[in-house]
C-alpha cells in the first residue's frame, strides 16, 4: 500500500523509545521526514542514529514536556528548520500509569496534576502549535496515543482521567468544522498492555516469570502482550492519505484485552 507520506514532515513526541520510536521508524520507512523529542539525551542520540537513512531528515530535540517553555522552544526550533511546521503530529509522550499509590487519599494532588500535564497537557500544547501550519497547507494528521484506560475504568484514576481527556480532545477537534474543512483529521489510538523494554511489564516478567505467565493466560485473549510495532502500524494508517475518512475515531489496539465494545 502507498501511504502517500513521502516528503511529509512529522513530529513524534516521546519518540526515542517504545511506541514513539516504533512510530518514527514506520514513518521513516515511508520516506517521511521525522522529528522526535524526549527528556533523555542518551535515548535521543541512539534513536537518531537508528532512524537515519539516506534522503530522510531526522531532528532530535531534548524536551521535558512538564515545562511549557521547553515545548515552546522545541516547536520554535522545528519552525526554524521546517518552515510551516509539520504535516503530521503524533502525540505519544505520556505515562504515569504506575505513579502514586493504590491509596487515593495518600497520593498527593501533585501526582494528578503532573500526570495530566504530561499526557493531555502536552498534547494540547503540541496540537495548538501544529494545526496552524496544517491549515495553511490544507492537510494534516493529528494522532494521539491514549490508552484503553481512557475508554473504560481499570487504571489509576489520575491516569484514566488524563487519557480520557486526550480522547475527548481529539473527538472535539474532529468535529470542529473550520479545522476539518481545512483537511486535518484528529484520531486516537488506545493501546492495551504493550511489552516495552525497561518498563513495568518487562520488570514484572523479570522479577516473577511464573506470575507473569499466569497473568498472560488469564487476562489476555491472545496469551501475550502487544508490541510497539503493532501499535505503530495502526498509527501509520491513520497518518496516511488512505485514512482520509477516518476522523474522530478511537482505534483500540489491545488484542481483545478491554471489556468494552
Amino acid at each position: 500500500m502507498d501511504y502517500g507520506l513521502r516528503g511529509k514532515r512529522a513530529l513524534v513526541t516521546g519518540g526515542s523509545h517504545g511506541i514513539g520510536l516504533a512510530v518514527a521508524k514506520a514513518l521513516v520507512v515511508e520516506s517521511c521526514h521525522v522529528a522526535i523529542c524526549s527528556r533523555s539525551s542518551e535515548r535521543l542520540a541512539a534513536a537518531e542514529l537508528m532512524l537515519r537513512v539516506p534522503g530522510v531528515e531526522i531532528k532530535a530535540l531534548q524536551v521535558d514536556v512538564l515545562d511549557i517553555a521547553q515545548i515552546a522552544a522545541a516547536t520554535d526550533a522545528i519552525d526554524e528548520v521546517w518552515q510551516g511546521g509539520v504535516d503530521i503530529l503524533v502525540n505519544n509522550v505520556g505515562g504515569g500509569g504506575r505513579w502514586g499509590t493504590p491509596s487515593i487519599e495518600e497520593t498527593p494532588i501533585s501526582v494528578w496534576e503532573s500526570v495530566y500535564r504530561k499526557n493531555a497537557g502536552a498534547a494540547v500544547a503540541f496540537t495548538r502549535w501544529a494545526i496552524s501550519g496544517m491549515r495553511r497547507r490544507r492537510w494534516g494528521r493529528v494522532v494521539t496515543i491514549a490508552s484503553i484506560y481512557g475508554r473504560e475504568g481499570g487504571g489509576r484514576p489520575w491516569y484514566t482521567m488524563a487519557k480520557a481527556a486526550e480522547i475527548g480532545m481529539m473527538k472535539a477537534l474532529a468535529t470542529t468544522p473550520y479545522l476539518v474543512h481545512d483537511g486535518i483529521t484528529f484520531n486516537t489510538v488506545a493501546p492495551g498492555s504493550i511489552m516495552i523494554a525497561d518498563t513495568g511489564w518487562d520488570e514484572h516478567r523479570e522479577s516473577d516469570p511464573t506470575a507473569f505467565s499466569d497473568q498472560l493466560d488469564c487476562a489476555f485473549p491472545l496469551g501475550r502482550l502487544g508490541t510497539p510495532e503493532e501499535v505503530a502500524a495502526a498509527v501509520l494508517f491513520l497518518c496516511s492519505t488512505q485514512a482520509s475518512l477516518v476522523n474522530g475515531a478511537c482505534m483500540v489496539v489491545d488484542g481483545g484485552e478491554s471489556a468494552s465494545f
